[in-house]
């Protein structure tokens, strides 16, 4: 995530410890250094998004589970994509909702990536790597004025 003047901000919004370490240093061993802000309910995210030092200020980049104990991920997505300022922050679902429906209905709100987490552990660690990978090289935009 280079090529911008203020730094990307990877936002993750996930509640399961576990999965947040995983995706956090397999994302490291990709070679991505950006700063990553960890927050493990919806309304915490939502907190942070809106917070305007984060919403008026440089790009973020959000990892975005569905299932969280406060509220849905789609709720959460359908927020950031309404909002002037955030709605161009690339949003890539993490989940392990798999249901072709939600797919659907979280592109349709303007998820630009959905994966699916593997159950097996190796498999998440790999994906997740690949991901990182993916993040090493994409553009972000800045948010609007």
């Amino acid at each position: 995530m280079k090529g911008t003047q203020n730094p990307v901000t990877i936002v993750m919004v996930e509640d399961d410890a576990g999965h947040a370490r995983l995706i956090e240093k397999n994302v490291r061993r990709a070679g991505v250094c950006n700063e990553i802000v960890h927050l493990e309910n919806g309304g915490a995210a939502l907190s942070y998004l809106f917070e305007p030092a984060v919403r008026d200020n440089g790009p973020v980049l959000i990892l975005l589970d569905l299932n969280l104990p406060d509220m849905s991920g789609v709720d959460i997505l359908a927020r950031i994509k309404e909002d002037e300022r955030l709605r161009r922050s690339p949003v890539i679902v993490l989940t392990t909702t798999d249901d072709k429906r939600e797919i659907q209905r979280c592109y349709d709100l303007g998820a630009n990536v959905y994966i699916t987490k593997p159950v097996d552990y190796d498999q998440f660690a790999n994906a997740i790597r690949q991901l990182g990978l993916f993040l090493s090289v994409m553009q972000v935009p800045e948010s609007a004025a």
